[in-house]
């Protein structure tokens, strides 16, 4: 999915300039990083609201048309109003094409209702993580990482080692192999097996 925001440099700066360009329908934000001077800049506020709106707009590579020329950044910062749906102020992050860049990125389970340990067993699967940081190329970067849960049985975990990867991106673990989400027996069912075991034991 591609995100294309329109923006133009921000010359009034400040609370009170900032307070005015919002009751104007924009947003205040600046763009930063890539060894290039700070830029500061004004979106239109319901072009940006409806983008972080979407799940991918948070991790995919957005490209900022400014002054005739496009840039590629990453949404690394946002404020939010404490209680209106109003974007505050937003920074980006440019992104050189040759270097990796480091970027959470959601991960989507599949094949849930179909795990052994939930149709056969009946288990619950419990997610411990919903988005994992990566490191690769900008061009490598998914919207995206897909978690299969089709054999996954009850008091199994799939950890971040066996997770199947894009081309080009690396887990960043630091040293740990997390567990992403595990299948749990429910308390009935724990409940009637050692029950059930008990009374064979006694038969």
């Amino acid at each position: 999915m591609q995100f294309v925001l329109n923006a133009q440099k921000r010359e009034a700066q400040g609370s009170s300039a900032s307070r005015r360009l919002r009751r104007s329908g924009k947003t205040p934000a600046i763009i930063y990083g890539a060894g290039q001077a700070p830029v500061v800049i004004e979106l239109d506020h319901n072009q940006l609201y409806l983008g972080m709106r979407k799940e991918a707009f948070h991790s995919s590579l957005l490209t900022i048309e400014l002054d005739g020329r496009k840039e590629q950044v990453l949404l690394r910062d946002y404020q939010m109003h404490a209680y209106r749906p109003q974007v505050l102020h937003v920074d980006f992050q440019r992104i050189d094409a040759n270097k990796k860049l480091h970027q959470k990125v959601p991960l989507h389970f599949i094949n849930q209702d179909i795990a052994p340990g939930v149709k056969l067993g009946g288990g619950q699967i419990a997610h411990v993580i919903t988005e994992l940081e990566v490191s690769c190329l900008p061009t490598d970067l998914p919207e995206f990482i897909e978690v299969d849960l089709k054999e996954l049985s009850v008091g199994a975990s799939l950890h971040v080692s066996q997770l199947s990867l894009p081309k080009g991106v690396t887990a960043l673990t630091h040293g740990i192999d997390q567990t992403v989400v595990t299948c749990i027996a429910k308390r009935g069912a724990a409940t009637e097996e050692s029950g059930g075991a008990a009374a064979a034991a006694s038969a």
